[in-house]
């Protein structure tokens, strides 16, 4: 999210209306639901953290131990569970 000035965005009367409500303050205007993105569309988070945990369970299915996969992934055993079971309810 960036901050743009409002002197350069909104007409003169708009901001003078604004102003009367909110003077010097900040205020945050909503994405319109159309624009809106869902959580990880734009840095492609969604599609690693999928990569991932396929990743994660095919380790699990030949053998290595939670705690194995856990400490390669830099995870804590209670999330690679949590992944598994995740993983095998989508199956």
């Amino acid at each position: 999210m960036s901050y743009k000035n409002a002197v350069s965005v909104f007409p003169a009367g708009l901001l003078k209306a604004m102003q009367r409500y909110i003077d010097g303050e900040y205020i945050y205007i909503p994405r319109k639901a159309e624009s809106k993105k869902r959580w990880g569309e734009v840095k492609n988070s969604r599609q690693y953290i999928q990569e991932r945990n396929e990743i994660i369970l095919s380790q699990y299915q030949e053998g290595l131990s939670v705690e194995d996969i856990a400490c390669c992934n830099y995870l804590s055993p209670k999330t690679i569970y949590k992944i598994l079971a995740d993983m095998k309810s989508q199956c």
